[in-house]
């Protein structure tokens, strides 16, 4: 496994139902991050499909399975180039629905990912609840961990990860205008509070009316902000990173007088309320 690991993260403007498009989109800002000797390449949340669908039929419609098509051509590129991609799609299998994110190597599909999270707003209105647990996936440019937008304003999903190993969290996100200054705030702080990297591709543009923020991010584990985008252009942003600085949880500021760990100083027993459902809105 590397240590020091370059990641991007890819803010594009996906076309609604346009996956063709968006396909040769990803294959190219790749094709551009990998030139750049990036190891890791994230992209927004529903990256091949676009977002705001107005019903689940029209979704179904450009939803593809995993493995699938839109995967099978990542692949491809992955070999060809050595890169590890993440993308957003909507995933269909059987009559169901999913908002999901691909991770995929130079030997093909490592995992997929299913929303787990979700608000009522776009196509997430009409896809079903994830079905599966966060996981961390061992990989040669280190233990990751996939988000998908709404998930990163739940810090148990990031804490979690955290505790199964992740260096890097990897979000796919369509934070929409007005809310992606406020959402870097919440990435600064899923880095720094579990000390793990976090790679955040957010889009731009608009679809139906709504717009999307930008203001993609890599932040590091020790909470230093490495790469911003802008709120409203197409680009590639980078940040290297140490997977050492990931694994080093315990914080030593004066030895003997002044220390902190982040994982070992939580207090488990203390915290069961959480993980109760209430019935009812607070």
């Amino acid at each position: 496994m590397l240590n020091r690991i370059k990641m991007a993260a890819v803010q594009m403007e996906p076309k609604l139902m346009k996956v063709e498009e968006n396909l040769e989109s990803i294959v190219s800002a790749t094709r551009k991050a990998a030139y750049s000797r990036a190891n890791l390449i994230v992209f927004p949340e529903c990256s091949l499909t676009g977002y705001i669908f107005s019903s689940r039929q029209e979704a179904l419609s450009f939803a593809e399975t995993i493995p699938g098509p839109g995967t099978e051509r990542v692949a491809s590129i992955c070999q060809e180039l050595k890169a590890y991609v993440i993308f957003g799609l909507l995933e269909k299998e059987g009559d169901r629905l999913f908002n999901a994110a691909a991770f995929i190597g130079p030997k093909g599909l490592i995992a997929r990912y299913r929303k787990n999270h979700l608000p009522f707003l776009g196509v997430d209105r009409f896809v079903d609840i994830g079905d599966k647990p966060f996981q961390v996936h061992q990989t040669p440019v280190g233990n990751i961990g996939l988000l998908i937008c709404y998930d990163i304003a739940f810090p148990e999903s990031s804490r979690v990860m955290t505790l199964l190993g992740a260096d890097i969290l990897a979000l796919s996100t369509n934070f929409p205008q007005g809310r992606g200054e406020k959402y870097s705030h919440v990435i600064y702080a899923r880095a720094f509070e579990n000390r793990v990297h976090v790679v955040s591709a957010n889009r731009v543009g608009s679809e139906r009316g709504y717009s999307f923020a930008g203001l993609s991010e890599i932040v590091d584990a020790s909470g230093e902000v490495l790469s911003l985008a802008s709120p409203d252009k197409e680009e590639i942003i980078y940040g290297e990173v140490s997977l050492d600085l990931a694994r080093q949880k315990h914080l030593t500021f004066i030895p003997g007088e002044w220390e902190a760990n982040f994982i070992k100083d939580r207090r488990p027993e203390l915290y069961g309320l959480i993980t109760k459902r209430e019935g009812g809105d607070f």
